[in-house]
């Protein structure tokens, strides 16, 4: 129905995200995996998006990359396994993890992910293995780590020291990033005025 949807962020949780285009807000369930690469409130965001129908209701899953998004459908087509579970293994494995664990034989990791016992997992490899290849798993994996090492080099280096700050004072690593990133910044901007109005907004949780 929908290929992605591109907005402005106006809502997050821990399982979903509003994104409003033209006055209209979708509600897109996540994987939870996806939250540490949204910088915040307000932003504009691109999500691919998968619409899954059924008689009661008709729900949007989205992802960040179409990579993400054709690992959910392949996983959509293993017997037993729903998009809810489909969104619980890609909340605690990348698609690239997925497919090295398919072609590693290595259930038990698969079988970590919430409601995904270890039957399944090894159904999911049985009907996934000739669906992959080696060859393609590590050429994936090179190309999104070359991307991914881009935005490292210039990642703010106060925001990080912000960060681990918020986690010294006993804020989780989750919650310290997802807060911190929210905040606007300069490249002027020091550790002590991100960490100011990291708190400040904390304080209004």
């Amino acid at each position: 129905m929908y290929s992605y949807i591109k907005g402005e962020l106006v809502e997050m949780t821990e399982d979903a995200i509003v994104v409003e285009n033209g006055g209209i807000g979708y509600n897109i369930r996540i994987p939870q995996s996806i939250l540490d690469s949204l910088e915040g409130i307000g932003q504009e965001v691109k999500i691919y998006t998968y619409t899954y129908v059924r008689e009661d209701a008709m729900l949007l899953y989205g992802f960040l990359t179409r990579d993400d998004l054709n690992i959910f459908k392949l996983l959509l087509g293993v017997s037993g396994i729903g998009p809810k579970g489909a969104l619980a293994i890609l909340s605690v494995m990348t698609p690239d993890d997925l497919r090295f664990a398919v072609l590693s034989d290595d259930d038990r990791t698969i079988a970590k992910a919430p409601g995904v016992g270890k039957k399944t997992a090894q159904r999911l490899i049985i009907e996934l293995r000739d669906k992959l290849s080696l060859e393609d798993a590590f050429a994936l994996k090179s190309e999104h780590l070359a991307q991914a090492k881009a935005p490292e080099l210039g990642m703010h280096t106060a925001k990080n020291e912000a960060i681990q700050a918020l986690v010294a004072l006993g804020y989780s690593s989750a919650e310290a990033m997802k807060v911190v990133k929210g905040v606007e910044t300069t490249e002027e901007s020091t550790v002590e005025e991100i960490l100011k109005a990291a708190l400040k907004q904390l304080a209004m949780l």
